[in-house]
């Protein structure tokens, strides 16, 4: 199959709500058999992740409840990129405002993607650190957590339990170890 068949044509977009956390638009789209109407697509602003990982092969992690989904789970640190600034110095930033632990020296961007790319732009990059210093506790209360260094090992267990919430952690934990054995 070519990539033009199966494209879709785009007419334009209108914001049906916005504010500092969420997009609500509205494409004008005609889809590949012809027919036309306006598509939901929510859009996020730009993610980063750091991935943190020791020298004994453990990773930095969060269990934490969210409440959307009700579920208690691990997560990686990370947010929002805010206005002007890098994704990896917000990976960085994100972690020691959760954690406590700020990454040491260069990261080393692992992968970015969409992760609901059907109705949702949210691009997230994952950026990884082989190191951590302890700086103090967390200064970021609102998504208050337990910190863990996490085994690797422990991982496929997890996702299997459900226990490691959202695509950002989940996909950046997987490439991660599948990586490994390239």
């Amino acid at each position: 199959m070519s990539e033009h068949r199966g494209t879709w044509k785009v007419f334009g977009e209108r914001t049906v709500y916005d504010d500092r956390w969420v997009r609500l638009g509205l494409v004008d789209v005609e889809a590949p058999n012809g027919e036309r109407w306006d598509y939901h697509v929510v859009s996020l602003d730009r993610i980063a992740i750091a991935l943190v990982v020791d020298d004994q092969d453990r990773a930095l992690m969060l269990w934490r409840y969210r409440f959307p989904t009700d579920q208690w789970g691990y997560e990686l640190p990370g947010g929002l990129v805010e206005q002007g600034e890098e994704p990896a110095v917000a990976a960085s930033r994100e972690a020691l405002e959760e954690s406590g632990w700020r990454p040491v020296g260069e990261p080393e961007h692992l992968l970015g993607f969409e992760p609901l790319p059907g109705q949702v732009r949210a691009r997230t990059d994952v950026y990884m650190w082989r190191e951590a210093e302890w700086v103090g506790e967390p200064t970021e209360t609102e998504e208050v957590g337990r910190i863990e260094w996490v085994p690797l090992s422990r991982v496929p267990e997890l996702a299997r339990q459900q226990k490691i919430l959202g695509a950002g952690a989940l996909v950046a934990l997987m490439y991660y170890l599948a990586s490994r054995n390239l």
